[in-house]
């Protein structure tokens, strides 16, 4: 199971770094100058690798990191709620602020301080926090710790050589279990959240963030404040947690939600055969077995499929083996290559990671309008 999520977390650290390579085009038209005539605060942008994604925000030469950075991190066991949690957002965000019109921006007015202070239990000496206050138990009726953290998202546009904010997204992570201590180092125990108190108690931190973040001036009253809520996983689980619910105010208060049926499967799942995904369980078990008939030495063939409405929306696939050789790692990177077509599913972004003990050997992808994969093989010189 480790050794799955570190896969899982290898092909976001080459997706993010193939990212950054190809941002070499930067946009350096939002630099400013003083009165004076002096250089002040220089402000660019990445540009776009593509149309589907956003240009980000480098200042003085270093892109800008977010305010909170590290906190979401920090606070999870599973490190797969986390990319569910961050890249789950930006999708939320890119169904208000289009990728065409505004420039993404990491978080800048929620500092580490001040989240760590809302995310801690309310008391005496920390009258902000968002979780309730202790109250003394120290089994299932204990006031659980709702809100596991929160991240921002801000959304730019140009105007002459500044910057200026048109809408930021707050996600807020809501925990389904909460793992506690009775004795410090001691057993952890768990509390199980409800679904109805999980959602009820998102509905009132919502509103409360969007009211303190109204009263930061460099906000204002009118700057849309996208809410997207997150339901975390099991410390163990497979797979990350998903969204269930999101809203937009322009004002303090919240009108409406709207429901995200968006769930997270692993395959090959067991008990699947009335479920609305049993027939990609049963195509991708047919994929694992001609993955495992063609090489000797697999030891681990899954996938993370994500769901939106029911509807499969993309797949992760994962194939741990062991490696003797150059010309084995590129024979069997051709050879999925062939078989992948056939058996997973078509009209959504497929990845495929081939692992070793030796860390990814291969990478696999395909888009959504794609047929056929693209693949690299990772090797030296």
């Amino acid at each position: 199971m480790r050794q799955y999520k570190k896969v899982l977390l290898g092909v976001a650290s080459i997706v993010l770094i193939i990212v950054l390579a190809a941002c070499g085009n930067i946009d350096d038209s939002s630099s400013s100058t003083s009165s004076s005539g002096k250089k002040t605060t220089s402000v660019q942008t990445t540009g776009q690798v593509s149309k589907s994604e956003y240009a980000g925000v480098i200042k003085n030469g270093h892109y800008l990191t977010s305010k909170a950075r590290g906190l979401t991190a920090n606070r999870n066991s599973n490190s797969l709620n986390i990319t569910s949690f961050e890249n789950g957002l930006l999708g939320v965000s890119k169904s208000y602020y289009s990728t065409s019109n505004y420039i993404f921006q990491e978080g800048q007015y929620l500092t580490t301080a001040k989240l760590t202070n809302w995310l801690g239990r309310k008391s005496k000496s920390n009258p902000t926090g968002l979780n309730p206050k202790d109250n003394g138990k120290k089994n299932s009726s204990r006031n659980p710790i709702y809100v596991e953290s929160i991240e921002e998202q801000d959304f730019m546009q140009k105007n002459g050589n500044s910057l200026v904010l048109k809408g930021i997204t707050i996600g807020i992570a809501m925990n389904t279990i909460d793992y506690y201590q009775k004795i410090k180092y001691g057993v952890t125990y768990q509390q199980t959240i409800t679904s109805k108190e999980r959602v009820a108690y998102g509905k009132k931190v919502a509103k409360l963030i969007v009211e303190r973040m109204r009263k930061i001036k460099k906000i204002g009253k009118n700057v849309p404040i996208t809410i997207a809520m997150y339901k975390q996983a099991a410390n163990d689980s497979l797979v990350g947690g998903s969204f269930y619910a999101k809203t937009q105010t322009t004002s303090s208060n919240i009108s409406n939600w709207e429901k995200m049926n968006v769930e997270n499967k692993v395959f090959p799942e067991i008990s699947s055969t009335s479920d609305y995904a049993s027939n990609d369980n049963k195509s991708f078990e047919n994929f694992q077995s001609q993955i495992e008939n063609y090489f000797p030495t697999i030891s681990d063939v899954t996938a993370q499929a994500k769901y939106v409405n029911k509807k499969i929306a993309g797949e992760q696939v994962t194939i741990t083996t062991q490696f003797y050789s150059e010309t084995e790692i590129i024979s069997f990177t051709n050879f999925i290559a062939q078989v992948a077509p056939k058996f997973l599913p078509s009209g959504v972004p497929v990845n495929i990671t081939v692992n070793s003990a030796n860390g990814i050997q291969a990478f696999l992808s395909r888009s959504s309008t794609q047929r056929n994969f693209k693949s690299h093989v990772f090797s030296s010189y």
